[in-house]
């Protein structure tokens, strides 16, 4: 029988030393629930990083995936097959766009938003317009361009040079993000909730801020929604029920429920710029892929959406009074729908640490923020229970 040790100990020899993995081996998963290789059980409050949408062996997801594995898993983009175009068409239909273009990841979603924007004006005549205006705090991806509008220096300094032409704003300074955004940008991409940045919502001004810049240079938004869209917020996008109008939507995460799937919605008059050749993926789009995100999409909006929101509800309530009987060691709750922020007065490593020996799956971003992401199937019972450990590790930790 495989045991934890062995398991860390032919990573250590064999895989690539990139990640700090906390010490724990997850075998299996039911529902809200992780089980390590003692049996011992995890209430699961982020969800592979916001991927788990529908939580762990899910039966719907687990009898697609079967199916399709057992009829057509992959062709390649050389040829149609059924569900490409089916998951389009949802997807276009759920955002108010009006095509799609599938990948593997929410990162290479971002590179393609980032190409497309260029492609947009190259087809146009404008060459100059190659710049991009980001935000500080901001995280999407780690790949070349991806990482290039990444705010963090920790993330970006050993990979220099990166992409030209990137000027990162503050989403609480609207007119210094004004004198960014002139007619050599390319486009300006916004999450419109941080969160690797430390689940930080877009402030109503700089909304404001940046539909009129857009509007007076006409250059291109991109809504980076891999952690807050795919119904994360309550909604499928964030970009709309705050006032943002992406001409492209990168999508991620918790599309595929669990696959890898990543997927670029865009308006046409992006789209009219895109030629054949410009832009590919040999796994994109394969039917496994679109099988699980055609069934997350069935799932989601046979009552999830609605659930989302009044459990978020309930959550935000909890959250709060947890920070209103931490003698001021939570500074600050943020989030909407099932993405959630806890900001600390101190680094937040012990409370993580914490929570796991506990039995609660949470993680540390931004230093201090305790972010939560819980699977969409999560109810009030699980949201009290969550909410009594984290409660318990605070003040154990601090």
């Amino acid at each position: 029988m495989t045991t934890a040790v062995d398991v860390k100990g032919v990573e250590s020899r064999y895989v690539l030393q990139t990640y700090r993995r906390q010490p724990v081996v997850f075998e299996r998963g039911e529902g809200m629930y992780l089980f390590d290789d003692r049996g011992r059980r995890y209430l699961d409050f982020l969800s592979g990083i916001g991927v788990a949408a529908l939580g762990h062996a899910h039966p719907a997801l687990a009898r697609a995936l079967a199916d399709q594995a057992a009829t057509l898993a992959h062709t390649s983009n050389l040829y149609f097959h059924p569900l490409q175009g089916q998951l389009a068409e949802r997807l276009t239909k759920i955002t108010g766009m009006d095509r799609a273009f599938f990948c593997n990841s929410g990162t290479e979603a971002m590179e393609a938003c980032l190409k497309f924007a260029r492609r947009y004006w190259f087809t146009h005549g404008a060459t100059h317009r190659t710049k991009f205006v980001a935000f500080t705090h901001s995280f999407h991806g780690r790949t070349m361009g991806a990482l290039s509008v990444t705010a963090e220096e920790h993330y970006r300094a050993p990979f220099q040079p990166l992409v030209p032409g990137v000027s990162f704003a503050s989403a609480d300074d609207p007119a210094g993000l004004d004198r960014l955004i002139d007619e050599s940008t390319a486009a300006v991409i916004i999450e419109p909730i941080q969160g690797e940045g430390g689940v930080r919502p877009a402030p109503a001004a700089i909304v404001d801020a940046i539909m009129a810049a857009c509007k007076r240079t006409g250059t291109l938004l991109i809504a980076d929604e891999i952690q807050s869209g795919s119904g994360r917020t309550g909604t499928f996008l964030r970009s709309g029920s705050i006032g943002l109008e992406p001409d492209l939507v990168a999508l991620g995460k918790a599309l595929g429920a669990g696959m890898p799937v990543g997927a670029v919605v865009l308006k046409d008059k992006v789209a009219k710029a895109i030629e054949a050749g410009d832009h590919g993926t040999t796994y994109g789009g394969n039917l496994l892929a679109c099988r699980a995100a055609l069934t997350f999409l069935d799932e989601l909006e046979g009552g999830l959406l609605d659930s989302i929101n009044a459990v978020s509800a309930y959550l935000f309530e909890r959250l709060r009074a947890i920070a209103a009987r931490s003698n001021g060691a939570v500074i600050d709750v943020r989030g909407a729908g099932l993405i959630a922020g806890l900001d600390l007065k101190a680094d937040a490593t012990p409370i993580m640490t914490a929570a796991l020996e506990r039995g609660l799956v949470i993680n540390r971003t931004s230093s201090t923020v305790i972010r939560l992401l819980p699977p969409y199937i999560v109810q009030p019972t699980h949201v009290d229970e969550a909410a009594a450990i984290l409660e318990a590790s605070i003040t154990a930790a601090l």
